[in-house]
């Protein structure tokens, strides 16, 4: 039986997971999505041109794919219409291309403002929220409280909705916070109308019918490995399981549907918001990483932390995860560094480890680095593995040797042609 490929970002997001949707979708005939939303960022660029999606599939620029939003994903409804009238305007064909799951959570109005009045009242100790209302939607479903997109078709969907916005406001009064709720519902609202014009379904069976009938599937995840809610650097994290184990909650795939687990990583390391980061660069070789890249959020806007590569970090993602392949992103922002350092170990407590513990907090833990020789030379105009510089292949045979799995793909550069098939 042909079983869904699951795609997933192996540090704290951010890893270039859009653009390796975009390059595979060809050979898939499903795309669908299993956890986060409108606090994801997948960036795509071709022609020219740059595309940033932030709760859709990452196929539903190719033609012949359909993509589904699966229920682990939660919806903002006004964000999501922007998205799609955006796509409208590129002559993207969404209406039949895109499937949404009757079990995804809808996010209201008041989640993005007790997520907003959370973040306020904690001061220096923020987690670095994007305030798009994530977290309390995934805690409204966790606490049987949530309203779900198949609530739209409902006679009672009005009934639930205030019942759900009485209790956020017992909350917003808790923080003392200060809002307008009329100046957000109109503009609501008119997303769930414009939502009844999309496709709900029970993707559960929709997702394993296809499968039964040799469909190809591959799921996509949002935020990376280290983000998530179980295994990544808590409370610093997002409020989904990232890992491929949230393939099969979000998507209602059986675990011994799961074929290849496919992990992305960048050639170094960012993060964007607070929570610990052992191998960060907070000097002038940071920020060099940083504009060279153009590390800044493109959900949020904000400057991301930089640092070098982190095996134990990555092997630990690769073990969680299951990954059978390795892509590696951005290889050509390493260019203009002459050393490289890798973190192969750690400082813990007084002792030299290999593996990530329970507490990475910086009062605890240090990196131990190694320093590898760069390549020094332009990699965005190599369109074959041959032409690279041996730094470069001795650079990906040490991370392959280090965390025992093979790298497929190389990218070269943002462009879905720069991506260099090992």
């Amino acid at each position: 039986m042909i079983k869904a490929d699951v795609l997933l970002g192996l540090q704290w997001g951010d890893e270039g997971k859009g653009k390796i949707v975009d390059v595979l979708t060809p050979d898939y005939d499903i795309i669908a999505r299993f956890q986060g939303g409108p606090n994801a960022g997948h960036t795509l660029e071709f022609n020219g041109i740059k595309h940033v999606l932030h709760t859709i599939p990452s196929g539903i620029f190719h033609p012949t794919a359909i993509n589904v939003v699966g229920n682990g994903v939660v919806i903002d409804p006004v964000i999501f219409r922007k998205e799609i009238e955006a796509l409208q305007k590129l002559g993207v064909d969404v209406q039949s291309k895109l499937l949404i799951s009757k079990r995804a959570h809808l996010i209201l109005p008041t989640h993005r403002l007790i997520d907003a009045a959370s973040e306020a009242s904690k001061g220096k100790n923020k987690i670095g929220s994007t305030l798009k209302g994530i977290g309390p939607t995934y805690m409204d479903k966790t606490g049987r409280n949530g309203l779900r997109v198949g609530d739209i078709e409902t006679d009672e969907f009005m009934e639930k909705y205030s019942a759900l916005v009485e209790k956020h406001k017992q909350l917003l009064s808790f923080h003392q916070y200060d809002y307008n709720l009329s100046e957000l519902e109109p503009t609501w609202f008119e997303a769930i109308e414009f939502l009844k014009q999309l496709q709900f379904v029970e993707t559960e069976h929709y997702l394993n019918n296809a499968i039964k009938n040799g469909k190809r599937v591959l799921a996509e995840g949002a935020q990376g490995s280290l983000l998530d809610i179980d295994f990544g650097s808590y409370p610093f994290v997002t409020s989904s399981n990232t890992i491929c184990a949230g393939a099969c909650n979000g998507l209602g795939i059986a675990p011994n549907r799961i074929g290849k687990v496919i992990g992305i990583f960048k050639a170094y390391c960012t993060r964007v918001g607070s929570g610990p980061f052992p191998t960060e660069l907070d000097n002038e070789t940071g920020e060099k990483m940083r504009q060279i890249g153009r590390e800044f959020g493109s959900t949020t806007g904000r400057a991301r932390r930089t640092g070098w590569l982190d095996l134990p970090a990555l092997k630990y993602a690769v073990m969680v995860n299951g990954v059978t392949e390795l892509m590696m992103m951005k290889a050509d922002v390493l260019s203009d560094f002459q050393t490289i350092e890798v973190c192969t170990h750690y400082s813990y407590r007084g002792k030299t480890i290999d593996y990530l513990p329970y507490n990475i907090d910086p009062a605890y833990l240090k990196p131990v680095t190694v320093k590898l020789k760069g390549w020094n030379k332009d990699l965005t105009q190599i369109d074959n593995k041959a032409k690279f510089p041996i730094e470069l292949m001795e650079y990906i045979r040490f991370v392959e040797t280090a965390v025992e799995t093979p790298i497929s793909i190389v990218s070269v550069g943002p462009d879905r042609t720069q991506t260099i098939r090992m």
